[in-house]
């Protein structure tokens, strides 16, 4: 046998060797474990599952913990998934990314499904050359430093805590590049906000992170110090929010780091759990005073932030700003949905309370027009409004602005893998494991964000100029048509009339 032939055999069994001894060890280790699981499933009387069915009832709890990944990925069809279906995000991932954004063959979206908003197609659409930008428009005209823009759609309030430094970072120079503005969320203003040079809107939330005293009480030199910022356009009120209205901010513990301690005044590790309800306001006067005091400190337009339930408050509040003279009004409202979103939120608030926007908007527009303070107050929709559609939708209903949260988190990459409140965020966007924000990358990241208020803007004036209309601000409530019980469709106008 010759010399070299004999070694690869010598190998090839040393080899076989190898494998048999860590096959044998496996098996072994894999008796004991059967046997170690057993008797631990026997012995506790947590889980019944496990005590009566040992070893074999784990599986019940693997599976149930997999079965959103599988119904995601294999499963769900384009428009069953919720909170947002495949057919959304798809189109978000695909703007964010500047790749191709056309479909073939059909739309999959089902035109008979009560609740379908169709837009009304003009005989005599509007040509590209007769296109106009959105108008200008300005906030707080009467204030020392009124804010003037045409962005119509902007980034909603996230706070730094409830989503990483490099998403913060990246939401700032996207909303520079984009031209639009970004909210602080209630948790305060970070040097990652302002790092982008991006316009923003500073939230005061019910604990008054960022502005509060030692007493945890409104600080008129803190506000004013802050609004002494030129990149701080705006102060909004946040009075509720739509997945947990009457409930306040929550951010567990494992998020608050040392930084974000210190921006909010308050113990590292420890739940940061806001009022819920600023304790100073107890009624629509109190709203009126905020707002009043705000402006007056910083100079700057103010306005607040809700749910819409109960609608006699806003009759109420509106009663007393025609009471006081319309200087007393609030810039802008900024009206969330019952179907918003949050990092942590009590599932029967999330789920049953408030009114989502589809209903609330048109009241809210409506009670303006009423009161003949529409052109005072700014209109500014959130909840869900993530693709062109929902956008040209709240426009024709009557809002001014929009602003949307989720959807720029899907351009920041967000796979809706609904673990915002674990720190377990596996595309870095709501965790501050440093591993998990590596792939994070804020240069990438900030072009996708800015490409994505790109295309909304640009899909808004497909629909505007296809209903004979030369710029999205001018789509009305006639422009669209909405499907009833009965398979047929309504004028918005006609559903809801302007009284």
């Amino acid at each position: 046998m010759q010399p070299e032939f004999k070694s690869q055999i010598d190998m090839l069994l040393y080899g076989l060797d190898i494998m048999t001894g860590l096959f044998i060890l496996l098996l072994f280790g894999g008796i004991i474990s059967v046997i170690y699981m057993y008797i631990v499933d026997k012995r506790q009387t947590k889980q019944a599952i496990r005590h009566n069915y040992p070893v074999i009832g784990r599986f019940r709890y693997l599976f149930e913990k997999q079965g959103e990944f599988f119904r995601q990925y294999f499963f769900a069809q384009d428009r069953e998934e919720m909170p947002f279906n495949r057919a959304e995000r798809s189109w978000v991932y695909r703007a964010a990314k500047n790749v191709d954004r056309t479909l073939a063959f059909g739309s999959t979206r089902n035109l008979d499904q009560v609740g379908t908003i169709m837009f009304m197609n003009c005989a005599f659409p509007t040509l590209t050359e007769d296109a106009i930008a959105p108008q200008t428009i300005t906030l707080g005209p009467d204030c020392p430093h009124p804010y003037v823009t045409n962005s119509v759609f902007n980034i909603s309030a996230m706070s730094y805590g409830a989503i990483s430094k490099p998403a913060v970072l990246a939401l700032s120079y996207g909303a520079k590049e984009a031209g639009c503005w970004l909210n602080t969320g209630e948790g305060g203003l970070s040097l990652h906000h302002l790092a982008g040079g991006a316009d923003l809107v500073y939230q005061i939330g019910t604990a008054k992170y960022g502005v509060r005293d030692e007493h945890g009480h409104l600080s008129d030199e803190k506000l004013k110090s802050i609004a002494e910022i030129e990149q701080v356009k705006m102060f909004e009120i946040k009075l509720s929010q739509g997945a947990k209205p009457g409930k306040g901010g929550i951010l567990p513990g494992k998020k608050v780091t040392a930084e974000i301690a210190k921006i909010r005044g308050i113990p590292v590790g420890e739940d940061s759990i806001s009022p819920n309800a600023h304790p100073e306001i107890k009624n629509v006067g109190d709203i009126l005073d905020m707002v009043a005091r705000i402006r007056r400190v910083t100079g700057k337009p103010v306005g607040f932030k809700f749910v819409l339930g109960h609608t006699q408050w806003i009759a109420d509040i509106l009663t007393e700003i025609i009471k006081r003279g319309p200087e007393s009004a609030p810039d802008f409202m900024t009206l969330d949905s019952a179907d918003g979103g949050t990092g942590a939120a009590p599932q029967p608030l999330m789920d049953y309370v408030g009114l989502p926007l589809k209903e609330s908007l048109p009241l809210l527009v409506n009670m303006l027009e009423k009161y003949n303070l529409q052109g005072k107050i700014k209109v500014i929709a959130s909840g869900k409004l993530i693709t062109p559609s929902k956008v040209a939708w709240a426009l024709a209903v009557g809002a001014d602005f929009i602003v949307s949260a989720r959807g720029n988190m899907f351009a920041l990459g967000c796979i809706q893998a609904l673990q915002c409140n674990k720190n377990t965020c596996p595309t870095g966007i709501t965790t501050h494991n440093p591993k998990l924000q590596e792939g994070l990358d804020v240069q990438d990241k900030a072009q996708r964000v800015a490409n994505y208020n790109k295309y909304i803007h640009y899909g808004i004036g497909l629909i505007a100029h296809s209903c004979g209309v030369n710029e999205p601000r001018k789509l009305r409530r006639d422009h669209v048509r909405i499907v009833t019980e009965n398979g047929l469709s309504i004028a918005l106008d006609k559903l809801y009339p302007i009284e």
